[in-house]
C-alpha cells in the first residue's frame, strides 16, 4: 500500500470545549492541507451539556475529507471516549488530540513516518516543555516514577502525554476493552516495538482543563489497581512493620513495668497505637474493597461506554449524516 492511501485516524475526545471547538477545527482544517496523507477527524462528545455537539455539527470544514462525530450518551471520561473513537476508526493508524490544541501538530507526520517507513508499532510522546505550575509538575513526576517502577517499565519518566499507534494495538485495544483502566498503561504494558519522541507542548488555546482533580485521584488509583500489585503488597508490608513495632512496645512496656512499678499505665500510648492501627487497617480494607469492586464490575459486562448517535460529514457537499 503506497504512502498516499494511507491515513491517520485522530480521536478528540470533547467535553464542553465551545470555546475551543473552532479554534481547533481551523487550525486543523489548515494544517491538513500541509499533509501528503489523509487525516481522519474523529470527535467523540462525552457527555457534553453546552453547545458543543451542535457546533461540530454545523462546522464545515473546507480541507479535512473524513469527518466522524461519535456522541456518548453521558460523561464516561476521557479513556472511554478515546476507545469509542478507536473502535470506529477507519484507518489503522491512530493517535489523539485534544480540541485545547496542546498537542503540537508534528505528531501528525512524525507518527506517519515512524509507524509506516521505521516500522514501529507505537509511539510515545513526552512532554520536554509544558507551562504548567509547579505542583501539578511534580506530582506529574512522582506519578511517572511510581508508574515506571512498580507498573509498567516502559514509561517514561518525563511522563507520556500522547501515543500515536498501528493496526496490531487497535486490534488489540478494541478485543479488550478494559474498564476502569487506563488507555495508555494498556498499551504500555502490552510490550509491542515502540519509540519515544519529546517534544514541545502548548499552553491551552482557550477555556479550562477539564482534568480535575478527582479525576487525577481515580487515574491514579485505576493505574496501580490495574497494572500493579504493589498497593496489596503495601498492605502485608505495613501489616508486618506494624506487628513488630507492636512487639517492641509491648516487650518495652512489661520490662518498664517490672524495673518501675509506680510507673501508670500509658493510656495515652495505647490510644495512638489503637488509632494507628484502625488507621491502617481500614486503609486496607479500602484497597483491598478497590481490586474486589474492578472484579465485581468486570464480571457485569457493563459497557463501557455507550454510543447515541453517529455523524458523519461530507466535507466536499457541506452536509453530515447519521
Amino acid at each position: 500500500m503506497s504512502v498516499n492511501q494511507l491515513g491517520i485516524s485522530v480521536i478528540v475526545p470533547v467535553l464542553n470545549e465551545e470555546k475551543a471547538i473552532p479554534i481547533f477545527c481551523d487550525t486543523m482544517d489548515r494544517y491538513v492541507l500541509s499533509l501528503p496523507f489523509e487525516v481522519e477527524f474523529i470527535f467523540v462528545n462525552d457527555g457534553s451539556t453546552d453547545s458543543s455537539l451542535e457546533l461540530l455539527k454545523n462546522y464545515r470544514f473546507k480541507n479535512a475529507k473524513k469527518i466522524k462525530i461519535i456522541n456518548l450518551s453521558k460523561n464516561f471520561g476521557f479513556h472511554a471516549a478515546a476507545r469509542a473513537g478507536i473502535k470506529n476508526a477507519t484507518y489503522d493508524l491512530c493517535t489523539w488530540f485534544g480540541v485545547d490544541l496542546q498537542e503540537p501538530l508534528e505528531i501528525l507526520p512524525i507518527s506517519y513516518r515512524k509507524l509506516t517507513e521505521e516500522s514501529y508499532e507505537v509511539v510515545y510522546f513526552e512532554k520536554r516543555t509544558v507551562k504548567v505550575s509547579k505542583v501539578n509538575r511534580f506530582f506529574s513526576k512522582i506519578y511517572s516514577y511510581l508508574m515506571k517502577k512498580y507498573a509498567v517499565k516502559t514509561y517514561s519518566s518525563d511522563g507520556t502525554a500522547t501515543i500515536a499507534f498501528g493496526l496490531k494495538i487497535k486490534e488489540f485495544l478494541n478485543n479488550n476493552i478494559e474498564s476502569n483502566s487506563s488507555l495508555m498503561l494498556q498499551i504500555m504494558d502490552a510490550g509491542f516495538k515502540y519509540d519515544n519522541v519529546p517534544l514541545d507542548y502548548n499552553e491551552r488555546s482557550t477555556g479550562e482543563s477539564k482534568w480535575t482533580f478527582a479525576k487525577k485521584v481515580k487515574l491514579f488509583i485505576d493505574s496501580f489497581v490495574s497494572f500493579s500489585f504493589m498497593p496489596i503488597r503495601l498492605v502485608s508490608i505495613i501489616g508486618i512493620i506494624i506487628f513488630f513495632v507492636g512487639v517492641i512496645i509491648g516487650i518495652f512496656t512489661i520490662v518498664n513495668k517490672i524495673a518501675n512499678p509506680v510507673v501508670p499505665l500509658g493510656y495515652s500510648t495505647i490510644a495512638s497505637i489503637l488509632a494507628l492501627g484502625f488507621g491502617v487497617t481500614n486503609i486496607s480494607l479500602g484497597i483491598i474493597a478497590e481490586y474486589l469492586w474492578r472484579t465485581y464490575d468486570a464480571s457485569m459486562g457493563r459497557p463501557v461506554y455507550i454510543i447515541s448517535d453517529i455523524y458523519e460529514m461530507d466535507a466536499k457537499e457541506g452536509n453530515d449524516k447519521e
